[in-house]
């Protein structure tokens, strides 16, 4: 009897496809920032370019395969292949040299990025217990980095198959000149700003 096999999964996404948040972007986002800010072309409107989401292994220098399952379950989240970063230097104290992989990250463009970002808002955060916002500090270049303590919140994560539980850093990158306009076009993505927290 021939053994059954799993078929492969297939990320490809159709022809012409548009994320819901990109389409939301284009035809609301941008003329309530234009009106509000008084742009005087859409042009001027701050865009988000690339969400980048980073992960530090502090168990890594003792376990180079932590650092392999975190990939492997970045990955797994986002959609898109995670890459190894590694120590810049030695540091004795830490038991750490120069080249040792002791992180993960991604960059996140266009479609995945947008992807991400919804699932993100609508099921992710919201998953975090007693949750009431994000804190609103920007970078002062138009740029946010929320933290998250915990990696559970997704639910690509499969806690059964890797009970690490480890924080990440998920960067925001935008076109934006001040705090101001980036925190305007984050909240009107969705991002869930505590409220007089700016």
């Amino acid at each position: 009897m021939a053994k059954k096999t799993t078929p492969a999964v297939s990320t490809a996404l159709p022809a012409g496809y548009v994320p819901a948040l990109k389409k939301t972007y284009k035809e609301e986002i941008v003329p309530a920032l234009v009106k509000k800010f008084s742009y005087e072309t859409v042009m001027q409107a701050p865009r988000l370019v690339k969400i980048t989401i980073n992960e530090g292994i502090g168990d890594a220098v003792a376990d180079k395969k932590l650092v392999e399952e975190a990939a492997a379950e970045l990955s797994t989240i986002v959609g898109q292949k995670a890459v190894l970063t590694s120590s810049k230097k030695d540091i004795s104290n830490f038991h750490l040299r120069k080249g040792m992989p002791i992180g993960v990250k991604v960059t996140l463009r266009d479609v995945k990025m947008y992807e991400f970002l919804e699932r993100l808002i609508r099921v992710s955060l919201p998953r975090i217990r007693d949750f009431n916002g994000i804190a609103g500090k920007l970078d002062g270049q138009g740029n946010y980095t929320l933290g998250l303590k915990e990696q559970i919140i997704f639910p690509e994560v499969e806690i059964d198959k890797n009970p690490r539980i480890h924080g990440m850093e998920i960067t925001f990158v935008t076109t934006a000149k001040t705090d101001e306009e980036a925190h305007a076009l984050l909240e009107a993505f969705g991002l869930p700003f505590k409220k007089n927290n700016k």
